[in-house]
């Protein structure tokens, strides 16, 4: 008798294992997965973007002219002329977009609108420091103005940056240049 009903639960455990097993198997390996999946990011570091930020400004400062440098240092921007006949500068700010304005009068002309995106370490953003962005946006220019007007979402002043703050950022600039020039002398 205790042959028959050993015998019997052999033969159960091996039809549950036949026709289970796959499921259980699917089950234990998502659970698993699930494990792996639900690992949080690492802890924020306070200091990564700071770190980030202070090789990025190095970076810029070995790349652009010390003039260019102390603009972006002191005012927070860099302007960069047009290669064109017309009298024309950019503004380059961090993560804004890039503003044309008139040498002469200072009338703004356009907005461009490009981005730059950082996709080293997705977990991370893919937002670039800003003397990067910056850096992106002078070498872009450098390399290919019109290839990269042609490229850049074209708005009119006023559209993302407020005007009268581009106007005075244009008379700080104005100024700043005054003073380098009157230093040099």
């Amino acid at each position: 008798m205790t042959l028959v009903v050993a015998t019997s639960a052999v033969v159960v455990a091996v039809l549950a294992l036949v026709g289970f097993g796959p499921t259980v198997a699917d089950l234990l390996r998502r659970r698993g997965t699930r494990r792996v999946t639900s690992l949080s990011p690492p802890p924020y570091d306070p200091g990564r973007e700071r770190r980030a930020e202070s090789r990025a400004r190095e970076l810029l400062r070995s790349v652009v002219s010390a003039e260019d440098y102390a603009m972006y240092s002191e005012l927070g921007f860099i302007a960069v002329g047009g290669s064109g006949d017309g009298g024309y500068e950019y503004l380059l700010y961090p993560h804004r977009p890039i503003v044309a304005y008139d040498t002469g009068s200072g009338e703004l002309l356009n907005e461009y609108c490009v981005g730059f995106p950082d996709r080293s370490d997705p977990a991370a953003g893919q937002r670039l420091p800003d003397a990067d962005d910056v850096l992106a946006k002078w070498m872009s220019l450098r390399a290919g103005e019109r290839q990269l007007i042609s490229v850049a979402n074209m708005h009119v002043p006023g559209r993302q940056l407020d005007p009268a703050q581009v106007r005075r950022d244009l008379v700080r600039l104005r100024d700043w240049r005054a003073r380098r020039v009157e230093a040099a002398a």
